[in-house]
């Protein structure tokens, strides 16, 4: 069996090994990148003197026809390809003779991998990002939708003060603007060309890492050979930020389980984003939020285990590295079916407005409405705070309406008693970014030319493809 270090053993490599060592299982979806970097190692050869350009031409139709035989799926693997760049060499090899034996030259698969990685972090993560952008335009269009109604604001999960249902919508959109940001930063961090780094100590061959990283769309090139092959930041920080993407979906997630209940009634959720019991007939369960809560729980497992696979290495490659390309597959394909999921779902929700404004009427819900009246009289707050606190209580355990004793009370009466009226709470709320129907409609239209620029400086269409 033929391996890239076959020169260096008398024997050939055991079952066990090549068994336990093997990632081409999971490492070919890295296939178009590879091929992209090895185009780009073909110019930097040409340029080098390494490459004459007819061996150029050979390797590369050697590359062209390896990426159609992968788009169609007649690449024919062999045992011996331990991973997908040890393939596509093997290939080229095979199409363009001993044009193609020199391909490596002044590579190694330390460099070459981590290049392929690099390159499908950056395109993934603005998927990723497209995705997110997308959920927002959702809530965006929701939170238009439903105008000024209102429900309760809670703490703790008690009813605290009413709140524009626009508002609640939309601090989910904002939670996942800052993932967006978090999003593009972390792209920023991985576009960096590892190309020419080598093994670990780059090249005594005449090759222009510059050169290569701009042929590859990146933003520049390793300063340091070492860490340029050991680096795996870029992975961790891209698992922690779809991490908190995850977080933010498994909240949302919860938030909808919650709603759906009979016990809340503010949300019915669309038969096309639901599913039934088996055994239960009455059953509509709200799995896609389920999942998503469920989910958020497996990605963060990715990112502690490639934490705890990276805080021992010693600089600088080490075969442990293999490790990081899974989590970070799985974390990107679980985070975008999420969003794609949970996308639908809030937008097919149908919100029970009437149940939601009637929870939020409840005249207890406007204390601190009485507390600020006081404190605009000149009261000071903490005795504004106790005198209501104490009719509230007293409402509550003599079964008194809290509006009759509010009426009756010399520092409050009819004035006070009106803000107890259905809807004037939540009307009452006009400080800037706060939860009052003036301040939403800022906050939409802030909110909408924030996912308009997010979309321009990220590349994004209308829809995520």
């Amino acid at each position: 069996m033929s391996t890239l270090w076959q020169g260096r053993f008398a024997e050939e490599p055991a079952d066990e090994l090549l068994a336990f060592t093997v990632s081409l299982p999971f490492d070919r979806r890295l296939a178009a990148d590879d091929l992209e970097g090895s185009r780009a190692h073909v110019e930097g050869l040409i340029r080098a003197g390494i490459l004459s350009d007819d061996e150029a031409d050979l390797v590369r139709t050697a590359l062209d026809r390896i990426g159609e035989e992968l788009r169609k799926g007649v690449f024919g693997f062999e045992p011996g390809d331990e991973d997908i760049h040890t393939a596509i060499e093997r290939r080229v090899i095979e199409l363009a003779g001993p044009a193609g034996a020199k391909l490596h030259a002044g590579r190694s698969r330390n460099d070459q991998v981590a290049t392929a990685l690099r390159l499908w972090c950056k395109r993934e993560l603005t998927g990723v990002a497209g995705r997110v952008v997308a959920l927002q335009r959702v809530l965006l269009e929701r939170a238009r939708e439903v105008g000024p109604a209102y429900l309760p604001g809670y703490t703790h999960l008690q009813r605290a003060q009413p709140v524009t249902l626009a508002h609640h919508l939309l601090a989910h959109g904002w939670s996942l603007a800052r993932d967006v940001d978090r999003l593009a930063d972390c792209r920023r961090r991985a576009d960096v060309s590892p190309l020419g780094a080598g093994a670990l100590a780059g090249s005594s061959l005449p090759l222009d890492p510059d050169f290569t990283a701009e042929e590859l769309g990146f933003a520049g090139r390793f300063e340091n050979s070492l860490d340029a092959v050991s680096d795996r930041d870029f992975v961790a920080e891209a698992l922690f930020v779809l991490s908190l993407v995850a977080v933010h979906l498994s909240r949302m997630g919860e938030e909808v389980i919650l709603w759906s209940t009979d016990e809340f009634g503010f949300v019915r959720l669309d038969d096309a984003y639901a599913t039934g019991s088996s055994m239960l007939p009455q059953k509509k369960n709200p799995d896609i939020a389920e999942l998503a809560r469920g989910k958020a729980g497996r990605v963060i497992g990715d990112l502690a285990g490639l934490l705890a696979t990276l805080k021992g290495l010693p600089l600088s490659y080490n075969r442990d590295l293999q490790e990081d390309k899974e989590p970070l597959f799985d974390a990107v394909g679980q985070v975008s079916l999420a969003l794609e999921a949970m996308a639908g779902l809030y937008r097919t929700l149908a919100f029970d407005l009437d149940r939601m404004q009637r929870a939020a009427d409840s005249p207890y819900a406007a204390a601190t409405d009485l507390a600020e009246l006081l404190v605009d009289r000149g009261v000071p707050f903490r005795e504004a705070h106790a005198l209501v606190a104490a009719l509230v209580r007293d409402s509550m355990e003599r079964h008194v309406p809290l509006a009759e004793l509010v009426e009756a009370h010399p520092d409050l009466g009819s004035e006070g008693a009106a803000l107890l009226e259905a809807g004037r709470p939540v009307a009452r709320r006009r400080t800037p970014g706060g939860a009052g129907p003036e301040p939403v409609e800022e906050q939409l239209e802030r909110f909408e030319r924030r996912i308009a620029v997010d979309g321009e400086r990220l590349g994004l269409a209308e829809s995520p493809g």
